[in-house]
């Protein structure tokens, strides 16, 4: 399927998700988030897709919050909607079942980096930075933003980005445990894709397991965390992939999984 805003294309069991609206910084609009939706969808169906790097076109901006314009003719007749499409996409990819890699290659403010914090990695160029700043403009991060983020850094530090504005750099997104790795803008891509190939390796079901293990249980207390760990842990025991993992192992050559 061809998209008015974004690229996907497939390449060795990674997908690769380009916001394309290079004129407007890859900023976000109804269209947009309907389209990476849609992507996202696909991926997640996917039986050739093991992970999926998600970047924006240009050098300029990951994507650079959403259309102002847009934004400026929601109401309050409409605005839950608007935000809980927006979360649609951010859950989506939380959820997705396959590890997601957020490619970082300039801003990523409002909605863009709440896009990135629904990745389950984020690798940021040396000259990325990060921001909420929807208070400016009388608005509020609502694509996940004051959730994600708070967990993630803090309540108060996520107030702090919130409230004055302030963007973080790389190094010291890097510090604070925002991002996973900082890399010169040239290795940004390289990089996002070794990482998704050598994950992609893995067999599927044990990384969605793992994923799923580690996204609920750690909203749980750590009884019913360890419960659902257990779980998860089980239904690998039993699974071929398991199977053929130590077979592998013991007859020393590579595995073949096929995710069951």
């Amino acid at each position: 399927m061809n998209y008015e805003n974004i690229i996907y294309e497939v390449k060795d069991s990674v997908g690769f998700l380009t916001v394309n609206r290079p004129d407007k910084l890859n900023a976000l609009n109804a269209k947009v988030i309907d389209e990476i939706i849609h992507v996202l969808a696909e991926v997640k169906k996917s039986e050739e897709v093991k992970a999926l790097v998600v970047t924006g076109s240009g050098s300029k901006a990951f994507v650079a919050g959403a259309d102002i314009p847009e934004i400026q003719a929601v109401g309050l007749k409409d605005g839950m909607d608007f935000s809980r499409r927006g979360q649609e996409m951010t859950r989506n990819i939380e959820e997705l079942g396959k590890p997601s890699i957020a490619a970082v290659n300039g801003l990523a403010l409002g909605g863009g980096c709440e896009l990135a914090l629904g990745c389950t990695f984020r690798i940021l160029s040396e000259n990325a930075k990060l921001g909420l700043p929807e208070l400016a403009l009388g608005a509020m991060p609502g694509y996940g933003g004051t959730q994600r983020m708070s967990r993630m850094i803090g309540k108060s530090r996520a107030l702090w980005m919130m409230l004055t504005g302030d963007m973080l750099d790389a190094q010291e997104a890097l510090r604070i445990g925002v991002a996973n790795k900082v890399v010169k803008p040239e290795e940004l891509m390289d990089v996002a894709t070794e990482t998704a190939k050598k994950i992609a390796k893995k067999p599927s079901l044990a990384v969605k397991m793992a994923i799923m293990s580690v996204n609920h249980g750690c909203e749980m207390d750590l009884e019913s965390g360890l419960f659902l760990e257990s779980a998860l842990a089980n239904v690998l025991l039993g699974s071929q992939d398991k199977t053929e993992g130590i077979a592998a192992f013991m007859e020393k050559r590579k595995p073949i999984f096929t995710g069951k």
